[in-house]
């Protein structure tokens, strides 16, 4: 598939939580349920993680499903505080050779 230019998404990250609804995905004639999610890399979509059997050869196997289904686009848009929390920013720790004060506690 050729890459194109990214279209603007009308989407918003809001309007993704309130109504993105499970999607049916069929495979190998069953039916499983793919959720909506907010993937870690900030990109929004559908997942299924799931295990099946399959029919080969006259011998049944299981396999595991791991599907997304990603909307283009979605990693780019703003964070709306609505989502998972950000990572607080790393504190630093006093240098080993940094003696504290009177109170106890390190100059920094």
């Amino acid at each position: 598939m050729a890459k194109s230019a990214k279209a603007a998404l009308a989407l918003t990250r809001e309007q993704f939580r309130g109504h993105a609804k499970p999607l049916p995905v069929v495979i190998n004639g069953k039916e499983l349920t793919a959720m909506a999610k907010e993937f870690s890399t900030g990109s929004l979509g559908w997942n299924i993680n799931d295990k099946l059997a399959v029919e080969v050869g006259g011998q049944t196997v299981m396999v595991q499903v791991g599907l997304n289904l990603t909307i283009i686009g979605s990693k780019d848009l703003p964070q709306d505080g609505g989502g998972p929390p950000a990572a607080a920013p790393p504190v630093a720790a006093p240098a080993a050779d940094t003696p504290p004060d009177a109170s106890g506690q390190a100059s920094f």
